[in-house]
Formats: C-alpha cells, structure tokens, sequence
C-alpha cells in the first residue's frame, strides 16, 4: 500500500537494528505513505545492518544515540531540530536486558540489571518525550512498543515485564502531560515476532507457536500489521487516540480459557473426575 497520505510529515524512528525489526516494518509502512524518516542507532556496530536498510527507504539522517548516555538523547534531538526545525512523531522500540536475567525466578534480578533494564526500556522513552516536545509545536504523535508480559506473567520474560509495565504507564503519564499541546501518546503491545529482542528469550519459539494456536485469529502478528498498527497511531487516522495501549496480537490478550487447555481436559477423563471432586468438595466446605 503506497499514498502520499503523510508527504510532509518527518519522524524520529529509534529501534531500528535489522529487518526484523518492528521499528523497521512500522518505518516501512510510514515511508510508503510518504513520510520522511531520520533513524537512530544504539550501538556503532549495528550501522552495517541500519545504514542498507536507511538507503532503501531514501533515510540520510543517522544519529548515534545510546540511551545510557544522559547526553545521548538531548544531542539526538539536537541534531535533528538543527537539520529539521521541527518534527511530527516520534517511534521508540527499544528495550534490553541481560539473557542471563531473563531465565529463572524474577526475584533473583539483580540492582544493576534491574537500572540497567529499566533505563534503555522504560526511562528512555520519557526522555524521548522530553526532548521531542518542543520540535513539535504544531502537535505530534509518539509511540513505543510494548507486550502482554506487562500485564500477565509470562515465562523467561521476568524483569522485562516490569519494565514494560512501568513503560504502559509512562505512556499514559505522558499522554496527559502532552495533551493539552496537542501530542499525543501511545503505546503498541505487540504479539510474539522473532526480533533480535525476541530471540533472547528462552524459548521464544515456543511462544510464539503458543500464540499462534491460541490466539482468536490462530495465527501471529506480522511486521506488516505492526507496521499498519503504528500508521494509524503516527497519523491523523489515530487523531482522537491517546493514552492508549493498542494490542496487535492476533487476539490473544482476549483470552480468558485457551481452547487447547478445555480440549485437554475433555480427553483426560481422570483429570476431569477429579475437577469435578474438587468442585463438589469446595461445595460441601462453603456449606
């Protein structure tokens, strides 16, 4: 799908690290429709992987901008006001924490993962929103990206999920901050994708199947309907919209019992004798 829908509008893409990127299929979806990208990179050996991908979509501003760095951001948007004056959204995809982390119990977190963790994936967006205000002073559009394990436990995810949830609630802090400037702040949880981000999370490729058979529409998300989800947010399609937490993953946070789980029950005759001596036991002990 080409438009010219957003010829005019510029945006800071940060997140970009290869193909596989959410950044990059929602960068794809804005430049078809005619938005003019500028990209930041984390780390300066990610630009073999960002510099090709910039070139295709005609994206000659790279900016280093690691988010550790109290200098980083304001200098990123520094350089963009003095190449641009101003700009009309903003995309933030970026999130880390150590593997090792990511395994075992959550409790065992350690302080300097949990700062470490905390800043790139959840701080750095308010950050972002900080700096990124003032360059839009004909109002805007910022969005990050988020998942499920922010609102419900998720396995091998552990630190992640708190970060993600303290970013969801950034987004809505944020929103009411912005609003009345005519900024609007939202957030996209998207469904299991294979990403660099992904890839870290021990048995993510479970994961993702898992949703696939369980989700409402028995199929996970793409990097196309991520892409469309974020032009949507990131344009006047999405005017009214803000403080939100959009859900582009098939369905699956509707569910509330998983079909797999009734059908496993249902063929597990002793399993389902003894659900039902537990309900008749609760019954007789609420007598």
């Amino acid at each position: 799908m080409k438009s010219d829908f957003l010829k005019g509008k510029r945006g800071l893409i940060m997140g970009v690290v290869n193909e596989n990127s959410i950044a990059w299929g929602m960068a794809k979806a804005l430049a078809a429709n005619g938005a003019e990208l500028a990209f930041t990179y984390q780390w300066s050996r990610s630009l073999p992987t960002v510099e090709p991908l910039a070139k295709e979509l005609g994206v000659d501003i790279l900016i280093p901008c690691d988010v550790r760095d109290e200098e980083a951001v304001p200098a990123a948007f520094k350089e963009l006001e003095e190449k641009w004056g101003k700009i009309d959204f903003v995309i933030h995809s970026m999130a880390f924490s150590k593997k090792a982390e990511l395994d075992g119990l959550f409790r065992d977190t350690s302080r300097k993962n949990f700062e470490m963790s905390m800043t790139i994936s959840a701080y750095s967006f308010i950050e972002v929103a900080r700096y990124a205000a003032p360059l839009m002073n004909e109002g805007g559009s910022l969005v990050t990206l988020s998942y499920f394990g922010a609102e419900q436990v998720i396995p091998n995810y552990n630190v992640m999920g708190v970060c993600k949830a303290a970013l969801e609630a950034s987004v809505r802090y944020l929103a009411a901050d912005l609003g009345p400037e005519g900024i609007r702040v939202n957030a996209v949880s998207a469904g299991p994708i294979m990403t660099s981000a992904g890839s870290g999370i021990q048995d993510f490729n479970f994961l993702i199947d898992w949703n696939a058979v369980n989700s409402p529409m028995r199929r996970t998300v793409t990097l196309e309907d991520l892409g469309k989800a974020g032009l949507y947010l990131l344009s006047d399609l999405g005017s009214g919209v803000t403080g939100e937490v959009l859900h582009v993953d098939s369905g699956y946070h509707t569910v509330g019992m998983l079909a797999t789980d009734l059908d496993s029950v249902r063929k597990n005759k002793a399993l389902l004798e003894q659900v039902e001596k537990d309900l008749v036991e609760r019954e007789k002990a609420a007598k």
